[in-house]
């Protein structure tokens, strides 16, 4: 079976948010366990040139709801900063980018599929359809981010492991 624009959208996007989700609920329990501050953890960078924790949160919640919203509007920006924003409010990002996921349909992606948008950063535009935006910018960058969240929380003592990131994966013939 081919498989659909939702399903190289939604369909992936669901299955890394749910396990991000968890991830952070998993780091959540580790910090209230072990005396973290789970503010320190929000600013805690893998190396002093990488951004912290709460930009690759909200980089993945922009790259998956924002992506939608992107390409239902023609036109995808950097993400927003959101100054002063806690773990908690980490999570809600995550939980909003999977009630979008859960709100989409086959058709309201297929109706998305094969439409012009650009990508615009200050006074650059990058133009893309919706297909090769999603499949060569936008999930790049959401793997990129889930995979830099869930390295930050094992890095500072988290138990995590691969199955906790991969989450519920489509298994089956």
């Amino acid at each position: 079976m081919q498989q659909t624009f939702y399903d190289t959208s939604v369909g992936c996007y669901q299955q890394i948010l749910e396990s991000t989700a968890q991830v952070l609920m998993a780091g959540r329990q580790h910090a209230e366990s072990n005396g973290l501050d789970l503010s320190d953890m929000v600013d805690y960078r893998l190396h002093e040139t990488m951004l912290p924790l709460s930009f690759q949160v909200i980089s993945a919640w922009h790259h998956s709801h924002g992506a939608i919203e992107g390409m239902r509007l023609g036109v995808f920006t950097p993400p927003p900063s959101k100054p002063g924003i806690d773990y908690s409010g980490l999570c809600d990002l995550i939980d909003e980018a999977l009630s979008t996921m859960n709100q989409e349909t086959e058709e309201s992606m297929a109706a998305l599929s094969g439409q012009n948008m650009i990508f615009r950063l200050g006074e650059t535009e990058i133009p893309f359809t919706t297909d090769n935006f999603l499949e060569s910018f936008s999930k790049p960058n959401f793997y990129f981010h889930t995979t830099t969240t869930y390295a930050i929380l094992r890095q500072l003592g988290t138990p995590l492991g691969k199955r906790d990131y991969l989450g519920n994966m489509k298994m089956g013939h």
